[in-house]
């Protein structure tokens, strides 16, 4: 045996129960809402609240070796690829605990671990910063870089029917609008 669990598993399900109780204690001290997936025991889903993206759903779940994370940031972009995925990349070197991710679809998101003897209530909260961080504040950024077509359009649009851009007064820049958000 190498010491890291006993015949019946029960080393290794009390080193997930336990990282399980560390990280409800650290979401429930950060006052961050969650909840967990019915059928699901090991799962919390948070909800990170933002101010450039409104909020950042981030899921939690305590493996048999590791703590991991998941976070959607933005979908697929529509357009200038390149840039886009290269801005990501650039920046992964720059991030803790989590790094820019791609799915199939080519959705973006936040992934990362940790290993379950380094689940404190002080490691969570840093991986949650982390996550909330780089969910949000490139978050215009990313729209730019990726949305910056439907962006006009929806400006366009918008001001067309006479109805606010408000909204959009981040993008002013992509619009052309001398005070976008008076619409």
């Amino acid at each position: 045996m190498s010491g890291i669990e006993g015949i019946d598993g029960t080393d290794k399900d009390s080193a997930r129960a336990r990282a399980l109780d560390v990280l409800r204690t650290a979401l429930d001290d950060a006052g961050v809402a969650w909840e967990q997936p019915s059928g699901d025991p090991y799962t919390c889903v948070a909800t990170l609240p933002g101010t450039r993206k409104l909020s950042t759903t981030c899921s939690l779940r305590i493996g048999e070796h590791t703590l991991s994370v998941n976070a959607f940031v933005v979908r697929h972009p529509d357009e200038n690829h390149e840039a886009f995925y290269r801005w990501l990349l650039e920046r992964n070197t720059r991030l803790y605990g989590v790094a820019y991710a791609i799915d199939k679809l080519g959705d973006v998101y936040l992934a990362g671990r940790l290993p379950l003897a380094a689940v404190t209530g002080e490691e969570v909260d840093r991986l949650l910063g982390a996550v909330l961080t780089h969910a949000d504040e490139p978050f215009n950024t990313l729209l730019e870089l990726g949305f910056a077509s439907a962006i006009r359009r929806e400006w366009e649009w918008r001001t067309s029917r006479g109805e606010s851009t408000r909204n959009l007064a981040a993008f002013s820049r992509l619009t052309g609008a001398d005070r976008p958000g008076e619409s």
